[in-house]
């Protein structure tokens, strides 16, 4: 088969995607700025896009000009790998005709869109997949106007030139990154199921993806590595296990790239051979002269393919698809909390804990991308059993797990207020701040039903020493809101010092002996019994300690029932009003009733089908975009 001329003059909208890594994360802003520079410089209409939310990309893009753009919408771990489901998710929902996903230092030759351009004559959806070759020099630079190539001396360099440089090798180390991988008609779907959370540049995920989309068979898949598309400097294999500042502590990242690993055997069809009765094809491209030509491959043999499994472990693992490697990848984090802690703290030592188990998983993602969105990032995850744990590490959570204060049998849609679930939960929840407390870190507990509008975290530590800071329960609209037991213990800011350790040990050991839930314990500790400790209509002074005790405002931190927000038609409108800082949605009997509320408020920030976080470009379906900017909220 031959492919024709390219289509039309202008030919087709094609549009780079790329994840570029910040210096401290082993980017090389230099290479990176050669690479895009060579991505401006092909022919045709060609924009780029760069999925990143730090400052070295916006740096980049503010000195290529408007036809680069930075998106920060994109998913990432808590050690600031992105995930690259949400990159071809942000692809897939591009205005564009061609989408490219490239790594950040790799040099596009003028091949790679003359190749595009003859592709796009196909009415039909297709997807091609080509390794860029590595290089030990490349002594060439792009001219001031972007468009020629120079050489040493400024002579200038024919695209020819280029095309006939000197290779070493394949780029297909063990990180993927080697791999381009282009599609048609974004809008249509790349695979049959669903993408699991691989990280981006950690292996496998490329070649899943093309694996996927063969057998699929979706799309024409086409294997352009015959030709010579993209280039990377040779050390690049030595460079795909450089760990970050939030990964520094497991060197080479090679936990991340174990859960691609986990994630390539369990999901897919990747370590299954393909049917030999009608088997999807793959077509070699090759150029003859001017030509395209397509030579159908008639039996499949993945073992001289770039899609080789053999090919796609981690250097320390073998081969991915051994039966004996299916499972053997444990799904952990290397980070014990006292890591976590270090890693996550702000400036003020003050870290943000969420405390949950199977039940709420997706009530705690809903959080999380709220946080991600609100670019908090001092948080910290307490899973009560090993399935919430697994799934937060898969989910780029920064997790850890105490199997000595987790309770047993938690019930899965039975651990509502007042029942026996709830006590033994909210019990946990005192012990762990506590331990986090002596570790001499300042601790806001907030429960994954709590959405924040704003981040609350530098007012709350403003307060002071000697300070704990709490919600209120108080559901009457005028009087008091430092009532007997109308202290919330589900969102609460405790400083690491003497007076509120030492309260928080009598809490915990009160709550010990009480048959109910930890709450009440805070407050006959903090309050007094009937409130004997009560200092106005919003306060408590824990005599022994002399720890004052604020109820917070309940316009800026309103509770469930408060002036029945959650019941207006738009809750996001009435908590703006208020200037809302956050909302509990408390005050709701049953798992199933609280999310069936948030989600139907608008007050979601989670797609649970695909594991992504909601963004602009997002297909809300049933769920509610939100699109108000990050505030930080000022006492």
């Amino acid at each position: 088969m031959v492919l024709g001329a390219g289509a039309g003059a202008a030919g087709p909208r094609v549009t780079v995607f790329s994840a570029p890594l910040p210096p401290l994360g082993g980017g090389s802003p230099a290479r990176q700025e050669m690479a895009v520079r060579s991505w401006l410089a092909l022919p045709g209409n060609v924009s780029v896009v760069l999925l990143a939310a730090h400052q070295s990309a916006h740096a980049l893009s503010g000195k290529l000009g408007d036809r680069v753009t930075v998106d920060p919408a994109v998913d990432i771990s808590f050690t600031g790998t992105p995930f690259f489901h949400s990159m071809v998710a942000a692809a897939q929902a591009a205005d564009s005709d061609i989408c490219v996903l490239a790594d950040a230092e790799t040099v596009l030759l003028p091949e790679t869109v003359t190749l595009l351009k003859h592709l796009s004559r196909s009415d039909l959806d297709w997807f091609i997949f080509s390794v860029s070759r590595n290089i030990s020099t490349f002594p060439y630079h792009l001219a001031d106007n972007g468009t020629q190539w120079l050489d040493e001396d400024d002579k200038e360099v024919s695209f020819k030139k280029l095309q006939e440089i000197q290779f070493d090798k394949w780029a297909a180390d063990g990180s993927d990154r080697g791999l381009i991988v282009a599609w048609n008609n974004p809008g249509s779907p790349l695979i049959a199921g669903v993408m699991p959370s691989f990280l981006n540049g950690r292996g496998a995920h490329n070649r899943w993806l093309i694996h996927e989309a063969l057998s699929s068979d979706t799309r024409l898949v086409f294997d352009a590595s015959n030709l010579v598309l993209g280039l990377h400097p040779e050390n690049f294999s030595e460079r795909h296990g450089i760990s970050t500042s939030r990964n520094a502590s497991s060197p080479a990242g090679s936990w991340e790239y174990g859960i691609n690993q986990h994630l390539a055997t369990v999901y897919g069809s990747y370590c299954y051979e393909l049917p030999r009765r009608n088997s999807p094809m793959l077509y070699k491209v090759v150029k003859q002269y001017e030509d395209y030509m397509l030579s159908k491959i008639e039996e499949l043999n993945l073992t001289d393919s770039v899609i080789n499994k053999e090919q796609t472990a981690h250097e320390e693992g073998g081969s991915l698809c051994k039966k004996e490697n299916y499972y053997s990848v444990a799904v952990s984090l290397p980070h014990s909390l006292e890591m976590l802690l270090q890693l996550a703290a702000d400036k003020n030592r003050s870290v943000v804990l969420a405390v949950a188990g199977a039940s709420y998983r997706d009530m705690l993602m809903s959080w999380v991308c709220r946080l991600r969105r609100l670019r908090v990032t001092n948080f910290v995850i307490c899973a009560l059993d090993q399935e919430t744990y697994e799934f937060s590490v898969l989910q780029g959570l920064p997790v850890f797990r105490d199997p000595l204060l987790s309770p047993k049998n938690v019930s899965f849609d039975d651990c509502h207020f007042g029942t026996q679930c709830f006590q033994q939960v909210t019990k946990v929840k005192s012990r762990i701040v506590l331990k986090i407390l002596r570790l001499g870190y300042n601790v806001l507990l907030s429960d994954v039903d709590v959405y924040w509008f704003h981040n609350p975290v530098s007012f709350l530590h403003s307060l002071g020493p000697g300070t704990f800071a709490a919600q209120s329960d108080e559901f009457n609209e005028t009087g008091p809101i430092n009532l007997p037991r109308r202290l919330n213990s589900g969102f609460y800011y405790a400083r690491s010092d003497g007076a509120t350790i030492a309260a928080m040990e009598m809490i915990v050991q009160h709550a010990a002996n009480s048959g109910l839930s930890e709450q009440p314990s805070f407050y006959d500790i903090l309050c007094g019994r009937d409130g004997a400790n009560r200092a106005g209509a919003d306060r408590c002074l824990e005599p022994s300690t002399n720890l004052t005790v604020v109820f917070l405002s309940r316009d800026r931190f309103p509770n469930g029932a408060y002036r029945g927000l959650w019941e207006k038609r738009h809750v996001q409108s009435a908590c703006r009003e208020l200037g809302c800082v956050i909302i509990h949605n408390n005050w709701v009997r049953g798992r199933r009733k609280k999310l069936q509320r948030q989600m139907e408020s608008g007050l979601w920030d989670y797609d649970p089908s695909s594991r992504l976080c909601l963004q602009n470009w997002s297909d809300a379906k049933r769920f509610s975009i939100q699109n108000d900017e990050p505030v930080s909220y000022d006492r």
